[in-house]
């Protein structure tokens, strides 16, 4: 029945972005519903970045919308950011504080209760594993540190929506082994979108995988319905050298 259908989260309605006569992505569109993981597919230069920013609000589109959580970016842009947590490819950090300093300012800048905040500080620092530095200025962490702070940061109101953008670039294998295992943990409560062209990391922890290229949609479905002979190598590198403008469905792609 209809009423018993999981809550849409996150979706992409025609979403396009021209830069002049470039175009950045062409009428993307895709839903994911409420506690799915889903990998958001691409090689460098797909639209990835492009999408993921404007789905958190930070860019906007020339054509289209995007909604979390059935608020649209654009114009409830309060309610978006009460439900969303973006963690941005190298995501920016006050390297002058130091990720206790950080949280407290987040949290005050959020608006949320002392009482509240000290909560959140202490789950999301239990949680992302920071418990080591947080009284070492950020400038001083590792990049697989920072990782976890940006990350403690973007869950620090606890959203529903988490939207992540390449977030094991730079992590050594034991750093991603550990965030992979936060990402299926987060996935029990939350609606996770996370951008990577990682083959391992779509096995590693997607429910689905939205894979695009050259700007465009060309598939949408789990990693099983994409995979070929046992691997997800062969359509990848099928799917990114075919420039097919159309989506491709899973069941094409299991016929081939």
């Amino acid at each position: 029945m209809a009423g018993n259908s999981p809550k849409i989260m996150i979706e992409s309605r025609g979403l396009s972005k021209y830069y002049g006569p470039f175009v950045a992505i062409k009428d993307i569109s895709f839903s994911i519903p409420q506690g799915q993981i889903v990998a958001f597919l691409g090689p460098n230069g797909a639209g990835k970045t492009t999408t993921m920013r404007i789905l958190s609000g930070y860019l906007s589109p020339s054509e289209g919308h995007a909604l979390i959580a059935g608020y649209d970016v654009s114009s409830d842009r309060i309610e978006v950011a009460r439900r969303l947590g973006y963690l941005p490819e190298n995501g920016p950090l006050y390297e002058d504080m130091t990720p206790i300093e950080l949280l407290q300012f987040f949290a005050e800048a959020r608006g949320l209760e002392p009482s509240v905040a000290e909560e959140r500080i202490h789950t999301v620092t239990d949680l992302c594993a920071i418990q080591e530095v947080l009284e070492k200025p950020i400038d001083k962490l590792s990049r697989g540190y920072c990782q976890r702070v940006g990350l403690a940061q973007a869950l620090l109101h606890d959203p529903e929506v988490l939207i992540m953008d390449e977030p094991t670039a730079g992590l050594d294998p034991n750093q991603i082994r550990e965030f992979r295992t936060n990402i299926r943990k987060l996935g029990k409560s939350k609606t996770i979108l996370l951008s990577t062209h990682i083959l391992q990391e779509v096995e590693a922890v997607a429910d689905r995988v939205v894979f695009v290229h050259n700007g465009r949609l060309v598939f949408d479905g789990s990693a099983e319905e994409l995979r070929e002979d046992g691997s997800l190598e062969k359509p990848f590198y099928r799917l990114t050298n075919e420039g097919r403008p159309e989506t491709v469905s899973a069941m094409e792609v299991s016929e081939k």
